[in-house]
């Protein structure tokens, strides 16, 4: 394969890793009626019921699982109202409250942004003498964090296998995330059943989401990663696929099963085994999201990615050449032609399952672009590593084409 990067000093090979998933996963259908039993291994104190907002309710989920943990006689208390893109201040409550009731377990019953704000308040509840939100701007990394588990009902965020966390600061439109093994959970129930009801919007702002986090992963640093290009590809080309097959079929299982696993294998560590992952597309949307927080993060990044593709691409040509011809199955030998026509098909894409392709539909203010690169560069502080790095003005470029 020919190298990402080349020296006369330096050799061309994978990068040393540790690859650590400890997470147990039960998988398939009706396995959330086993959540009590479950839980009943960690001999909890009490559980901490985490969930979002109407859907848990409505669709009985929340309901059957308080019954189920009543049946093994296990105490609980709960906490609602988790938003997309969770905010710190429901995070600071759920710790007060978890002090209050000894909770020394966490449930949390939804998607990405519920099983986040779950490990932030795992995080907060075990080291009683931080602030949390120093573990989000990276002054401090918690020493140890409450037992944790999911029922997932959504396939996008990948939380329910993924060592980060993301969470917005509300009071100062901040959003950070973070990352190590101590945000692993303990166990995570998928049924894709569960995510049947979930909207053909809301699947779509998922599908994006899948993707990128393998896509971002893809274009990472590293040499000689074969295999891990090969999972990626694969995962990339399933999620574009299914994706489309359950917008236009919600209740097809093996479709919603498909995006379900992919969701969870893309952020769990597989598809970086050999490489230095940056997610710059997610940095760029997160302060998208922070400052509009009612932008879905999968919309966010389908609006960006199309203008930080074209933006880069020539800094790695070869790699951008195997992403056409392995992904989209373009290979005429004319290597800018063939990557122009890849990255086209994909913003064809985000347009056919309703997503956004530009941040002038997400009603972000021209105004602000300026802002947003400012915040991306840490007030110009901070270049994003990669194949070519981004400075505030690549960012701000990227913005601009991007509205």
């Amino acid at each position: 394969m020919k190298a990402f990067f080349t020296t006369a000093t330096v050799d061309i090979i994978m990068d040393n890793f540790v690859y650590y998933v400890p997470t147990k996963v039960y998988f398939g259908k009706g396995e959330e009626d086993n959540v009590g039993k479950y839980l009943k291994e960690y001999q909890p104190h009490k559980v901490l019921i985490h969930y979002g907002g109407a859907s848990a309710k409505k669709s009985g989920l929340l309901d059957k699982v308080k019954s189920l943990l009543e049946k093994e006689d296990i105490s609980y208390v709960e906490l609602g109202g988790v938003r997309p893109n969770p905010e710190l201040s429901l995070v600071r409550e759920g710790i007060s409250l978890c002090k209050k009731e000894k909770v020394d377990f966490i449930l949390a019953v939804g998607g990405g942004s519920v099983i986040d704000s779950m490990k932030a308040i795992a995080n907060g509840v075990a080291n009683p003498e931080d602030d949390v939100w120093d573990y989000h701007l990276g002054k401090k990394k918690p020493q140890k964090t409450l037992k944790k588990a999911a029922i997932l009902t959504l396939s996008a965020a990948g939380s329910e296998m993924s060592n980060s966390c993301v969470i917005s600061n509300d009071s100062t439109k901040e959003k950070r995330g973070c990352n190590g093994d101590f945000n692993r959970i303990d166990f995570a129930i998928c049924n894709p059943e569960l995510t049947y009801s979930v909207s053909p919007y809301q699947t779509a702002c998922g599908i994006v989401d899948i993707a990128m986090h393998t896509i971002e992963r893809y274009f990472a640093i590293g040499n000689e990663t074969e295999l891990t290009d090969a999972l990626s590809e694969a995962i990339i080309k399933t999620v574009f696929e299914f994706g489309k097959v359950a917008i236009a079929n919600p209740n097809d299982y093996n479709a919603r099963a498909q995006l379900m696993l992919a969701s969870s294998f893309a952020h769990n560590g597989l598809t970086n085994m050999g490489k230095t992952p940056l997610l710059t597309v997610h940095q760029l949307e997160h302060e998208v999201s922070a400052l509009y927080p009612s932008i879905a993060h999968g919309a966010g990044l389908a609006a960006l990615w199309p203008s930080w593709a074209r933006y880069v691409y020539k800094a790695n040509l070869s790699r951008w050449a195997q992403y056409a011809k392995n992904v989209w199955g373009i290979d005429s030998g004319d290597v800018e032609k063939d990557i122009n026509e890849a990255i086209n098909r994909q913003e064809e894409y985000y347009k056919d399952v309703g997503m956004p392709t530009s941040l002038r539909e997400l009603d972000v203010k021209e105004s602000d672009l300026e802002y947003l690169a400012f915040r991306t560069s840490r007030e110009k502080s901070r270049t994003i590593p990669g194949y070519k790095p981004l400075s505030y003005e690549d960012d701000l470029e990227i913005f601009k084409m991007a509205f």
